[in-house]
């Protein structure tokens, strides 16, 4: 069975950066042991990371959250803490995203990469209501035969209602989610 992780966003910036809120700070261990679990069964990894550049506050994203973040090769770019360690490591991919979903031009790299027949994607990750969602839909629709699911425990975003919310279109998208009010 051909299983993928997708750890979404987990990024300085938005962990205690520029865009960071506490909740998103206690998923940091939670997140690291699942990486390794899946690296140790010898599943393949995949890192996105939220990419912007100087000229963010002109872009449309920029314009209605006016929040510099995540510039490329800033530390808000890069991944939090332990995780850090999973830069360079075998079976894990990493990819830039310029919004809050990975482009379908990226999407078709990631797929020639890995193949078409994956059984199983989970994600983890953050903001919920944003990326997590919007990643969703992208896997979603390139891989449309393997069962999809969201780890609860182990998404956040800065506010819980729409953390909710969002999870609650995951599962009317005929994702499973997992963990959830753990």
């Amino acid at each position: 069975m051909k299983k993928l992780l997708v750890v979404i966003d987990y990024q300085k910036d938005f962990v205690d950066g520029a865009l960071g809120f506490k909740k998103a700070e206690t998923l940091e261990d939670g997140i690291y042991n699942k990486v390794n679990k899946y690296l140790h069964e010898g599943h393949k990894v995949l890192f996105t990371y939220d990419t912007h550049h100087d000229n963010y506050l002109e872009t449309r994203e920029g314009k209605n959250l006016p929040v510099i973040h995540c510039i490329k090769g800033t530390k808000g770019h890069e991944l939090f803490g332990k995780l850090k360690e999973f830069v360079k490591v075998k079976n894990t991919l990493h990819y830039n995203k310029g919004s809050f979903g990975i482009s379908p031009k990226v999407m078709l790299k990631i797929a020639k990469e890995l193949g078409e027949n994956i059984d199983e994607i989970e994600m983890v990750g953050v903001v919920t209501n944003i990326c997590v969602i919007s990643n969703v839909v992208i896997f979603q629709s390139q891989y449309t035969n393997a069962n999809i699911s969201v780890d609860a425990s182990l998404c956040a975003s800065f506010d819980d209602e729409l953390h909710d919310k969002a999870l609650d279109v995951i599962e009317s998208l005929q994702v499973k989610v997992i963990n959830r009010g753990v």
